[in-house]
């Protein structure tokens, strides 16, 4: 499959962001280009710079220059060097510079991909972007050939995203495998990329991925009039993208999807999505991202539906575990022990007696424990981290209920909410159960389960208030789509789900046939 990259696509941020500013020309002298771009490059050993005899015009100086370490130096060797010294040609030392300039470029170089470079800035951008220029005395215009040879991680498994059934691929660091990834999966020609460039000094090259008469045409402008208006100095990882380009800062809730499989990705596309690729990280940002979305996996649709439904709708308990309880187990010790069968109250009060610390701060300790370990766990080397993390808790929890500081019910909770933390496919969802968890556990401190009510009612309201690129973020059960339920909460077999969706389309086809009669009769 062909790929034609194109670093100074016009979709350039710094010419959007900033008044156009008048770009510097290339001297026809070459004697002062090498050494501007030897005093811009500090000197560097890693500019190659070599003259040529290329067995056209003697008198005229021609030179090839490139970045060692970005190159390949096999596409150099044979493809630039090669070529241009043993390329038999007819040209005299009295050809115009025009001819011989000409002539460089149409037949001497045999890449598929060469470009004329007629500024500064893009000169120098097209050596740092790992292009061999070719430099010709009293001209002001360079040919770029496109050589890049860089070392890049061969494609693996996913590691934060692991399937049972389904491909085993994932995405890497270089935007161009990423691109070919999803192309060979959807071969369709209105798979569209468009490339940008953003960050006054990284220059880090942005792919933005759409099926055209899928997605929406709203969609995609307004995905690409946001990453037009970033003004940053670099771009390192797909987490800067996302921070500029959310609809609302103020909230714990993604606003947008991240994932490095390439099958997720695609899934996506089709359901009229927007994919934001980064070059230099394996994760990838789709847009828009509604709340139940964070609950599905590629992986339900490659296994039976009823199997299916039963692990999402899993998913979905587990989070309310996660994010309730410890407060309702604060919320029932503390103010509402009526609500707990006498058998269970007298337990849970044998095993507090001593205990020094109220139910709040006894979860708080093993919460803010738990969440070091958890970090302790991710920054150590992976051979130890996970041995640190469980022994950790197991020793912890133990000399915490044997020193009295800690009850054991409390352990079971901490336990059982820490685990269920970890159930759900996505990681980017579980950071507003860790957060929210806190500020629960402080309403049922306060108030019991009338806190936690009112609290639950505000953060209810905040996400129905929450939209993705114009898109509700509890959609579809808020506005209520009776039609998406099919692939909401549970997953229907694929043959009813066709059914309902082509029942839909034809309702809505009907409905604008009468809408349209009702225009002609009046």
């Amino acid at each position: 499959m062909s790929f034609n990259w194109n670093p100074f696509h016009k979709k350039n941020q710094e010419n959007k962001a900033s008044e156009p500013q008048k770009a510097s020309p290339i001297s026809e002298d070459i004697s002062k280009n090498i050494k501007k771009l030897v005093e811009e490059f500090g000197d560097s050993s890693e500019i190659v710079i070599r003259e040529l005899n290329t067995g056209r015009n003697k008198e005229i100086r021609i030179v090839s220059i490139f970045m060692d370490g970005l190159v390949d130096q096999t596409l150099v060797n044979e493809f630039i060097m090669e070529s241009l010294m043993f390329n038999n040609c007819e040209l005299d030392k009295y050809t115009p510079k025009e001819a011989v300039f000409n002539d460089l470029r149409m037949n001497a170089l045999t890449l598929s991909n060469v470009k004329i470079v007629n500024d500064w800035d893009h000169l120098v951008l097209s050596v740092l972007s790992g292009n061999t220029l070719i430099m010709m005395d009293g001209w002001n215009e360079v040919i770029s050939g496109e050589t890049q040879g860089w070392e890049e991680r061969s494609i693996q498994e996913p590691t934060s995203q692991t399937v049972i059934r389904g491909p085993k691929d994932s995405f890497t660091e270089s935007l161009k495998v990423n691109v070919t990834l999803i192309r060979k999966r959807i071969k369709n020609a209105n798979l569209r990329l468009e490339t940008f460039q953003i960050g006054t000094v990284s220059r880090t090259n942005i792919g933005v991925m759409y099926i055209k008469g899928i997605a929406k045409d709203d969609l995609t402008q307004e995905v690409k009039t946001r990453l037009e208006k970033i003004e940053t100095g670099s771009i390192i990882e797909s987490g800067n993208i996302e921070e500029f380009i959310q609809d609302q800062t103020a909230t714990p809730f993604p606003q947008l999807m991240n994932t490095e499989r390439p099958d997720a990705a695609v899934g996506n596309l089709l359901d009229g999505r927007v994919v934001i690729l980064i070059d230099g990280t394996p994760f990838v940002l789709i847009a828009p991202a509604t709340f139940f979305q964070f609950f599905q996996s590629p992986e339900d649709y490659y296994q039976r539906a009823d199997m299916a439904t039963l692990l999402r709708l899993l998913r979905f308990f587990v989070f309310f575990i996660s994010l309730f309880a410890p407060s309702i187990y604060i919320a029932l010790t503390t103010f509402h022990q009526e609500m707990l069968p006498f058998p269970l109250l007298i337990n849970l009060a044998a095993q507090r007696e001593g205990v020094p610390f109220p139910a709040f701060f006894e979860a708080l300790i093993m919460e803010v424990t738990f969440e070091i370990l958890r970090e302790a766990g991710v920054r150590m080397p992976r051979a130890v981290g996970q041995a640190v993390s469980i022994v950790g808790a197991i020793v912890i929890g133990e000399a915490a209920v044997q020193a009295g500081i800690i009850s054991p019910a409390m352990v079971i909770v901490v336990g059982i909410t820490a685990i269920s933390s970890f159930a759900v496919p996505s990681f980017n969802i579980g950071i507003p159960a860790r957060i929210l968890r806190f500020i629960l556990m402080i309403s049922a401190a306060t108030a019991g389960f009338y806190g936690m009510t009112l609290l639950v009612l505000m953060i209810v309201g905040h996400m129905n208030s929450l939209r993705s690129f114009g898109r509700p973020y509890l959609e579809p059960l808020s506005p209520f789509n009776l039609t998406a339920q099919a692939d909401t909460f549970i997953r229907l077999p694929q043959r009813l789900k066709q059914k309902v969706t082509l029942k839909k389309d034809n309702s809505v086809k009907s409905a604008n046939q009468l809408n349209k009669d009702g225009d002609s009769n009046g």
